[in-house]
């Protein structure tokens, strides 16, 4: 079944303080044509730069998640983006006033009946899904955080939250469908405990914050003088503490509101990966910094992704870009270690090589003398050094590339005299501080035959 693009039919706008910063924010949402995304506009600023929700540009994740551009950042967005993701949104705009979206009630409830007021119309383009075809793990031994994903014919989330308590300690949270969404997971409210509360008022930090905007969970014994004293600091009413261990300032709604309130936030801080997602996130301990590095290793598969289904074709009889002499001009390496014959194509963010494979290559004489098969480890140097010619060719005097790392390196199938050996790099996420980070793939005709992640340091050599 094809399933449509979708955006607002009308703009809306939430005005509400920010939870840090204590000012008061107005946030505009506006119908955004095809494949726009999501993304944020600094309207206050002199160039009103926009912010794609993107992974790519996270730069703080202390006290929820921050986007920055050259100095301009929204931050707290991820109730905002989770409302837009369970509401089957794909395509919006959203201008805001300051650089923290307001923190409302700690959920996503305002969001999502504004947008239901709004009303939701679909867009001639298909929805482009990232479909889990195995699986993804990320992993934080510090932290204990986990977050997995798995195959499966919808989006579903299942989390856990442990916290060393014996008001919270664990908690189990899913959602099986985004369709429940609105009514099973938006509003439900952050929490905070009560040390951490403490931490923050001391450092200047919820400036903006009102008790009816958390779930204050009491961590230690606290008298009633102090509790007292925490609601004036906040101008709200006397509190007490529930039998429960919270503040009897606010109901819980549901008895697991802090795992489904985790969800939420996972659900925000997942699309900032780029696309919907079809396949089953399984989280332990989820927090900020665990979701987005996830986010950013999905936005890899997807790159990854998009390389495979573009296949090079190698025809005889093109021009050649690069013969071995120029290649030799570039990398050092010589016979018996030059594994990249010619290069037949360049690109903004990737390069084709070819090796021809011949059984007078030297390897074959012990690799192996009754059946010759290409090692393994020398299509991963081919396509590093086919990597190596893409930086190279765009320096300015001599440099050279190191590899400081090969993950997820496979094998598909042999290599054999005869064989034309197709090495297709690209360029993962934009070279920064000398460092880049690429996807290379060996073809023979259109199957893949081995394929791997590079990251390489650039050295000048003098």
């Amino acid at each position: 079944m094809i399933i449509k693009q979708k955006t607002l039919a009308k703009e809306f706008s939430i005005s509400g303080k920010g939870l840090h910063t204590n000012c008061l924010v107005k946030m505009t949402f506006k119908p955004a044509p095809i494949n726009h995304g999501f993304k944020f506009q600094r309207i206050d600023l002199d160039d009103k730069p926009v912010i794609p929700a993107s992974a790519e540009y996270v730069v703080d994740t202390s006290r929820g998640t921050v986007l920055g551009i050259n100095g301009a950042k929204i931050s707290t967005l991820e109730h905002s983006l989770a409302a837009l993701t369970g509401m089957d949104l794909d395509n919006v705009l959203i201008e805001i006033d300051n650089e923290e979206v307001p923190i409302l009630d700690g959920s996503a409830r305002f969001f999502v009946e504004a947008i239901e007021k709004a009303g939701i119309v679909e867009q001639e383009a298909e929805r482009e899904f990232f479909v889990v075809t195995e699986k993804i793990v990320y992993k934080n031994e510090k932290t204990g955080s986990e977050i997995i994903a798995l195959p499966d014919n919808d989006y579903n989330l299942n989390i856990l939250i442990s916290f060393n308590s014996s008001v919270l300690n664990n908690q189990f949270a899913s959602l099986n469908s985004l369709s429940d969404f609105k009514t099973e997971i938006a509003n439900c409210r952050t929490f905070v405990f009560l040390h951490e509360l403490e931490f923050l008022l001391k450092n200047n930090l919820v400036k903006g914050g009102d008790l009816d905007s958390a779930i204050v969970i009491m961590d230690r014994p606290v008298s009633q003088e102090e509790l007292d004293r925490i609601a004036d600091l906040f101008n709200h009413k006397r509190v007490e503490v529930k039998s429960q261990g919270i503040l009897n300032n606010v109901d819980l709604q549901y008895d697991n509101e802090c795992a489904r309130h985790k969800l939420l936030d996972v659900i925000g801080d997942l699309a900032l990966a780029g696309k919907r997602i079809k396949g089953r996130i399984i989280a332990t301990k989820p927090g900020h910094h665990a979701n987005t590095e996830f986010a950013r290793m999905i936005m890899k598969a997807i790159q990854k992704e998009h390389v495979k289904d573009k296949i090079p074709v190698y025809n005889p009889n093109a021009p050649v870009l690069m013969d071995i002499n120029k290649i030799k001009e570039l990398l050092p390496h010589r016979f018996p270690f030059l594994m990249v014959d010619k290069i037949i194509d360049i690109q903004e963010n990737f390069i084709v090589g070819v090796k021809n494979v011949t059984v007078n290559e030297p390897f074959f004489q012990g690799h192996f003398p009754e059946e010759p098969v290409m090692p393994g480890v020398l299509l991963v140097e081919g396509m590093a050094q086919a990597g190596g010619i893409f930086v190279l060719r765009t320096m300015e005097g001599k440099f050279s590339t190191y590899f400081m790392k090969i993950d997820n390196v496979k094998f598909r199938k042999k290599v054999v005299p005869g064989d034309t050996v197709i090495f297709k790099i690209t360029l993962t996420s934009p070279i920064r501080r000398g460092i880049a980070e690429m996807h290379g793939l060996c073809y023979v005709g259109d199957s893949v035959v081995a394929e791997g992640d590079y990251m390489a340091q650039i050295v000048k050599v003098n």
